[in-house]
């Protein structure tokens, strides 16, 4: 069997990683991206790069998306991309998007009138496990889609969790995990403004919650930005506005209260009102009052 391309689409703080993960396991990668400065790194590690993403998805037997949300999914595959039309009949597309369960299971039907495959594929993990190939993914679809799927998701993963046989079952796990993901976070940042409001210092506060029972994840990695007062967005404030925004439409659907996560997206909201949209996920912190906050040194 010839040796499979692949593209990636949507080179962000996850994309780009994952195209070059892909890359680093010895499999030719075409990579998209509206932007010219990651095709520029991705050029510079060797790989193919493209502004336009029908023709990658012209070249390509399995198609990684990466992108934002499902405005761009649709917009990439249907709308103004036409990456959908142009794939060969038989290839795969791998959904990467945090995304609703119903959307998800209505793009494999309508990638499958097209003679397409889809895995519905949403992952977890920051930039750096995606540098590394280390993601973690939840997925759902045909044996079919997994099959053609294995050897990239062999190089972008550290674990693939297989949830089914068909669409919808990927993106609902990651549904869970996005509640868990931004209330983590919310939390995070509200012990930390509490600590500081009682005049604790925040590298102690750290210290402590990071060696004890109180610990998570979020916790330690994000408010690493509020001790450095780098709020560089690799995963932004305007994420988990949307990614909240998905799981309390999703709880409401399913007629579950779900008040934690209703609240931790008001915290979100409240941040973009105040300008963070595009800010570190960490700055959420920065909406509480009467707290000063570590800066960046110059």
């Amino acid at each position: 069997m010839p040796q499979q391309t692949y593209a990636v689409i949507g080179l962000g703080a996850i994309g780009l990683g994952m195209a070059q993960s892909l890359l680093r396991a010895g499999l030719k990668t075409v990579g998209c991206n509206r932007g010219p400065k990651p095709l520029r790194v991705f050029a510079e590690n060797g790989g193919q790069i493209t502004h336009d993403p029908a023709e990658a998805a012209a070249a390509a037997d399995v198609l990684f998306l990466a992108v934002v949300n499902e405005a761009q999914v649709e917009d990439v595959l249907f709308g103004q991309g036409k990456a959908a039309r142009a794939m060969k009949a038989g290839s795969l597309v791998v959904g990467c998007v945090t995304v609703k369960p119903a959307f998800a299971r209505d793009l494999e039907q309508r990638l499958a009138g097209l003679g397409l495959l889809y895995l519905d594929a949403p992952v977890s993990g920051g930039p750096a496990q995606s540098r590394a190939g280390k993601l973690s993914v939840m997925a759902s679809g045909s044996p079919e889609a997994f099959a053609r799927a294995e050897t990239g998701l062999k190089a972008v993963a550290a674990v693939v969790h297989r949830l089914g046989d068909e669409a919808g079952k990927g993106s609902a796990m990651k549904v869970v995990n996005q509640l868990l993901a931004g209330a983590h976070i919310a939390v995070a940042a509200e012990a930390m403004a509490l600590g500081l409001r009682m005049g604790l210092a925040a590298e102690d506060i750290y210290t402590v919650i990071t060696s004890a029972a109180a610990n998570s994840w979020m916790f330690e990695t994000r408010m690493k930005h509020v001790l450095s007062g780098d709020y560089t967005p690799l995963s932004a404030v305007d994420i988990f506005v949307k990614d909240l925004g998905i799981v309390t439409e999703t709880t409401r659907e399913q007629a579950l209260p779900a008040p934690l996560a209703a609240a931790a997206l008001q915290q979100f909201v409240a941040a973009r009102a105040r300008g963070l949209g595009r800010e570190a996920d960490a700055a959420v912190i920065k909406i509480f009052p009467g707290i000063t906050l570590p800066h960046k040194e110059e």
